[in-house]
């Protein structure tokens, strides 16, 4: 009779599916528990970990990017192992984990952006924020896009900060981006952009800004551009100063009296302009064959059933000439094959991280879920810690009670000759220290932090692979 899982001679044995933050996370937390002997295996559809912090914190963040010496760690326990390169549903599919592994973890994040559902958001020059920060990432699956920088004026839309992001971007000199790991074609293709001025569009007011503190403050202090806002959209209306006064936040706050000391700014003269406006919603871009023209419409401010301030269209529009949208409202997770999946949400069904399948009413034995795809795309990177944590002590819970997906498995070896079997170039973590130094002395030779491998063949021929 075999012992429970967690012992030296039969380990509990996990599969985690995704290497960004909350996929690190649950991992830590898995190795922390007392008295468990743990042997993780983890996946990713690229030879690079760590997810968004790789492909979606901005070039010039480098000290957000620093948190991967927290993921370095984890990923030196003996008992760890990387599989990158590996694409869950074609490489490796829900039957082989079932059949080798006793749980496993989907922390997939959100890879897709929501659409803002109106009149003419499919024509060339309309992006989804998500490929073109990607694009200038350096993530290979969206390397070989192509945005029309020789427009004048660029509109983003919505204020979280990956918007915000977006914008600093397009506002960025030559000399700011040179210092940073952002892609070197992107680097290139920037430095010869035509972009002048860059509209943020906020459906609500400056007290409903999702950006954080740094993020707005940032957009003040750049080399060429200006940032200007109407004195009359900073002005926070009667709704949001009652809400702000019956709960006073001090990030809201500071992000307000930012956005009113910027509304008094005189310009500087620079050659580009970012203008911040708000309680205004895009409702149609027009154009021949691409976008030309973006028309807006103003909005007010009303409270919602459940007490939220939502915002509500007038009858008042305004059209302007613009040649380049992003739309950044939100990011959404995509199905996986053999999956619970919520369309609707864009989430993996679960209870608390429990993976729940909607057809039969049913928790999913053995399958957990964390981070973005569990949640929705919300929070900063340190959300996903107690995010993976909770999902990790149900995970310990079920298996008290000898609830896992397969009680024997095989040796980990396994695995390896399975996906060798499969002709699968997978990449280990020792591969990506390698592929990691390459790129910090690719980056020394260009004066620069580093430059990224942007393309899966080359990562595979550097390493011999």
């Amino acid at each position: 009779m075999s012992t429970q899982p967690g012992t030296a001679s039969n380990p509990l044995r996990v599969a985690i599916i995704g290497s960004g933050p909350s996929a690190f996370y649950a991992a830590d937390h898995y190795q922390k528990q007392p008295g468990l002997v743990v042997q993780i295996d983890m996946f990713d559809r690229l030879p690079t970990p760590f997810g968004l912090v790789r492909g979606g914190v901005a070039p010039d963040h480098a000290k957000i990017k620093s948190v991967t010496k927290v993921y370095d760690k984890i990923a030196q326990h003996p008992n760890f192992r990387f599989f990158g390169n590996v694409e869950f549903g074609r490489d490796l599919n829900m039957a082989d984990v079932r059949k080798y592994y006793h749980q496993m973890v989907f922390a997939v994040g959100a890879q897709t952006d929501k659409a803002m559902g109106i009149p003419g958001e499919d024509l060339a020059g309309s992006h989804a924020a998500t490929e073109f920060v990607a694009w200038y990432n350096g993530h290979p699956d969206y390397r070989e896009l192509q945005f029309d920088l020789t427009q004048e004026r660029a509109v983003v839309v919505g204020v979280g900060n990956v918007a915000m992001d977006v914008a600093r971007i397009l506002a960025s000199s030559y000399n700011e981006l040179v210092k940073t790991d952002i892609a070197d074609y992107a680097l290139e293709a920037l430095k010869e952009s035509k972009v002048r001025e860059i509209l943020v569009l906020a459906r609500r007011g400056p007290a409903q800004a999702a950006f954080t503190n740094p993020e707005i403050k940032e957009l003040g202090e750049m080399e060429e551009a200006d940032i200007a806002v109407k004195t009359d959209e900073a002005d926070l209306d009667a709704l949001s100063r009652e809400a702000l006064q019956a709960h006073p936040d001090s990030t809201v706050e500071n992000n307000v009296r930012i956005l009113q000391e910027y509304a008094k700014r005189p310009k500087q003269g620079r050659k580009k302009t970012i203008f911040m406006r708000f309680l205004v919603s895009p409702v149609e871009l027009t154009g021949q064959d691409r976008v030309q023209t973006v028309k807006i419409v103003k909005n007010v401010l009303h409270q919602g059933s459940d007490g939220s301030l939502r915002p509500k269209a007038t009858d008042r529009f305004e059209t302007f000439d613009a040649g380049l949208v992003f739309r950044s409202i939100g990011y959404k997770g995509v199905p996986l094959p053999d999956v619970p999946f919520d369309e609707k949400n864009g989430v993996i069904p679960n209870k608390q991280g429990r993976v729940y399948d909607p057809k039969s009413e049913q928790l999913v034995t053995g399958v957990y879920a964390a981070g973005w795809i569990k949640r929705g795309p919300s929070g900063v990177i340190g959300t996903n810690k107690p995010d993976a944590q909770e999902s990790v002590n149900l995970a310990m819970e079920d298996l008290k009670a000898g609830k896992v997906l397969c009680s024997s498995v095989s040796a980990r070896e396994t695995v390896d000759a399975l996906l060798r079997e499969r002709k699968v170039r997978f990449v280990t973590y020792q591969d990506w220290m390698r592929l990691d130094k390459l790129e910090v002395e690719n980056g020394k030779k260009a004066g620069r932090p580093r430059v990224k491998f942007t393309r899966v063949e080359d990562m595979l021929k550097a390493l011999g692979l």
